[in-house]
C-alpha cells in the first residue's frame, strides 16, 4: 500500500480571512461540502477571533457546528487565545490551531503579544482544555518560521526556542509556518531538521505560502525529511492579513496532484477537488483562483496511488 499524507484544506479560514468581499455562511457550507465529498477528510474550518478584525470569520461557531454533520471530517479551527478556544470548544471543533510567531513584529502585530508572551497563552489554552470533558488535540503553529515581511531574517535557534517553549507546553503537535512565503526548500530541510532535533516526533506539519513560487518545492523538501502532514487552500486563496506581502497558500489540487503522482495517498479524488472550485467561485465570483492542475486539465498520464 502507498503511504499516506495528510492535505489539511484551509482555505474556509486562511482563504476567506483575505478575500476582499464576503462570502456567506451558506455558499461556506456548501464549499466544505463540496470538499468532503472530493474525500477531504481535515479541513480548518474558521478561526475565532475578533469579528472587528477579521470580519469574515464572524461565522465561524455555525461553521464548526455544520461541519460537524460531516461523517469522518476532523474539524479545525484557529484559535488565537484561551477565549477562542473556547469559544472553539463550545462549537465542538476537534482540534484547535494556535498560532505563534517567532517574529516579534508580526506577532504584536497579528496577536499584540511578544513570542514569549504568546507561548505563555498557548499554556493557558492547553491546561484549560485538559480540564475539560471532551478531548480536543492542541496544535500550535510557529508562523514567520522562514522569514518575515515586518522583521526580515528569522534566526533558526528563534524558531528551535519557540518550538522548545511550545512542546514544554504540552501542545500536541507542532507545525512550521511559511506565514510570508520567502522559504526555499534548503531553507525547508535544515529547519525541519533543527526543530525536530529538538522537539522529536512533536513536530508534525508544514504550512506554506507561495509568495515567491517555491511553495510546492518546499512542500516536496518536506517530504523529503518525513513531514506528512501539509495546509494547503483551494485555488490558493489566502495570506495573512497582518503579515504585509503574504500572498496565497500552496493550491491544494496542485499538491494532491504531486502527492498522488508520486504514490503518496491522499483519499482525495483530484476531478471532484477541482469540481469544488465551482462553488467557490459561486460563493466568491470576484476573487482570483489560482492552480496549474485546474488550468491545463488532469493528464492522461495521472495515477491515483492504491
Amino acid at each position: 500500500m502507498a503511504e499516506s499524507v495528510t492535505v489539511r484544506e484551509v482555505g474556509p479560514r486562511d482563504g476567506l480571512q483575505m478575500a476582499k468581499t464576503m462570502m456567506s455562511t451558506g455558499a461556506n457550507q456548501r464549499w466544505i461540502g463540496a470538499l468532503v465529498a472530493a474525500g477531504v477528510r481535515e479541513i480548518e474550518v474558521g478561526s475565532f477571533v475578533s469579528p472587528k478584525k477579521v470580519p469574515q470569520m464572524a461565522d465561524s461557531a455555525v461553521i464548526v457546528r455544520s461541519s460537524l454533520a460531516f461523517p469522518g471530517l476532523h474539524v479545525v479551527a484557529l484559535v488565537p487565545n484561551l477565549r477562542g478556544a473556547q469559544d472553539a470548544y463550545a462549537a465542538g471543533a476537534h482540534r484547535v490551531s494556535i498560532p505563534v510567531s517567532v517574529s516579534e513584529g508580526h506577532s504584536r502585530s497579528n496577536v499584540n503579544r511578544s513570542p514569549t508572551e504568546q507561548v505563555a497563552e498557548a499554556g493557558q489554552v492547553i491546561e484549560w482544555l485538559r480540564d475539560q470533558e471532551r478531548k480536543v488535540i492542541v496544535e500550535a503553529g510557529c508562523a514567520t518560521a522562514f522569514g518575515c515581511s515586518i522583521d526580515g531574517i528569522i534566526p533558526a535557534s528563534a524558531v528551535v526556542a519557540i518550538a522548545e517553549g511550545l512542546a514544554e507546553a504540552g501542545v500536541d503537535a507542532i507545525a512550521l509556518a511559511d506565514t510570508v512565503g520567502y522559504g526555499n526548500p534548503a531553507q525547508v530541510k535544515a529547519m525541519i531538521r533543527a526543530v525536530r532535533d529538538a522537539v522529536g516526533d512533536k513536530l508534525q506539519g508544514l504550512h506554506l505560502h507561495d509568495t515567491m513560487g517555491l511553495g510546492i518545492a518546499n512542500a516536496y523538501a518536506g517530504l523529503e525529511e518525513g513531514i506528512r502532514h501539509f495546509d494547503a487552500a483551494l485555488a490558493g486563496l489566502g495570506g495573512c492579513p497582518f503579515a504585509p506581502g503574504a500572498s496565497g497558500n500552496i493550491v491544494t489540487e496542485d499538491l494532491v496532484f504531486m502527492l498522488e503522482s508520486m504514490g503518496f495517498k491522499t483519499g482525495i479524488d483530484l476531478g471532484c477537488l477541482i469540481a469544488a472550485r465551482d462553488l467557490l467561485h459561486e460563493g466568491l465570483p470576484a476573487e482570483p483562483m489560482h492552480g496549474q492542475t485546474a488550468k491545463a486539465g488532469i493528464p492522461r498520464t495521472y495515477a491515483i496511488a492504491a
